[in-house]
């Protein structure tokens, strides 16, 4: 399930103007993410060109067959890293390259896809509290968006302390769903490794490095969590010094 939450470190604006502080936190999590990002494309360009004999596809249908799930379609989507599962259809979405690929990384991007699938059949708690979530998640990043519009007129949270706090209760309800979404990506990670190695669709040398390559992609939802927590204390520091 994909959506996009805007925050202020995506147009460079921040409540009350630029502070040292802030300009920080914004430079450490845009370097992290860069590093994080180039790392992990690396790798999956690395690991792209390392055949097996299973298309992410086959891939795909072989773990959910396996794990009992029938009713489940493997799908090919437009686009890259466009790859998830969504619970509402019951379907695993492979972009192109990943459901033709027969790759290390394309069988690691299905398997984890699949992984949510495992965990949507198997009721995991943390996938229900996301799912649960999103409907809060999407009106707080639309009324986010409203906000800073009314920063930018003049009238907004740059001076109203009520404006300030309504905007910390929106970014706090984005900032709890990045952390949720931890748990869920990590153990979507673990269940596809786990049956990756006993499956035997990769060899040792190929599971490690599938292993490398999916540390990677749930890198970039840590460092997405870090910089909005980040975010969120700079901004609950401003309401609560306005305030005194």
């Amino acid at each position: 399930m994909q959506f996009e939450i805007i925050s202020l470190a995506q147009i460079g604006y921040a409540p009350g103007g630029f502070s040292m502080t802030y300009i920080f936190i914004i430079g450490v999590s845009m370097l992290c993410s860069f590093v994080i990002s180039g790392t992990l494309k690396r790798r999956f360009t690395e690991y792209s060109q390392i055949p097996i004999r299973m298309t992410g596809a086959q891939v795909a249908e072989m773990m959910l067959r396996q794990n009992g799930i029938r009713d489940v379609q493997v799908i090919s989507v437009p686009g890259q890293l466009t790859d998830h599962y969504d619970p509402a259809k019951k379907t695993v979405n492979l972009s192109e390259g990943v459901y033709a690929m027969n790759s290390v990384a394309a069988a690691a991007v299905a398997a984890h896809e699949c992984g949510h699938a495992v965990q949507h059949q198997q009721a995991y708690v943390w996938l229900g509290l996301r799912s649960k979530m999103v409907p809060v998640v999407e009106f707080s990043s639309k009324m986010l968006n409203y906000v800073m519009i009314l920063g930018f007129l003049g009238i907004g949270f740059m001076h109203n302390l009520a404006m300030l706090w309504i905007w910390v209760g929106l970014f706090a309800v984005t900032t709890l769903f990045s952390f949720v979404t931890l748990p869920v990506e990590f153990d979507a990670s673990r269940r596809a490794l786990a049956w990756m190695e006993t499956s035997g669709v990769a060899a040792t040398m190929e599971h490690d490095k599938a292993k490398n390559a999916l540390f990677w992609a749930a890198m970039t939802y840590v460092a997405a969590a870090i910089g909005s927590l980040a975010q969120l204390l700079y901004f609950l520091m401003m309401a609560l010094g306005r305030r005194d």
